[in-house]
């Protein structure tokens, strides 16, 4: 539990939103994101949470379409104020034409 203190700085806001809308412009077409959701997260060192996106893919060899969209993700820039985007992972989904995107970000 935190405790507050007139001393201390506020704790920035969850990125949540804003990542999900940075992510929505940088998906190719044919890629639609579902209902999103995230959790927190911490480490020894760091406070931060893990942002999950479901994808539905329209059009496109499932495989290709999701090391694409890796490749893409671990070289985008992003801009979330008081945060970092620590790691951004994209799997395949159990279901046909189904990913995931999963994103952790980190307090700056």
């Amino acid at each position: 539990m935190t405790r507050w203190s007139p001393a201390l700085s506020r704790r920035p806001g969850c990125p949540h939103r804003r990542l999900r809308h940075l992510l929505a412009g940088a998906l190719p077409p044919g890629l639609t994101i579902g209902a999103s959701t995230f959790r927190p997260w911490a480490s020894a060192n760091f406070v931060g949470a893990r942002h999950i996106f479901p994808c539905a893919v329209a059009v496109g060899d499932d495989n290709a379409v999701c090391a694409a969209l890796q490749a893409e993700l671990a070289a985008a820039e992003w801009t979330l104020p008081g945060h970092i985007v620590a790691d951004a992972s994209v799997e395949c989904g159990a279901e046909p034409r189904a990913l995931q995107i999963e994103i952790l970000t980190v307090e700056d």
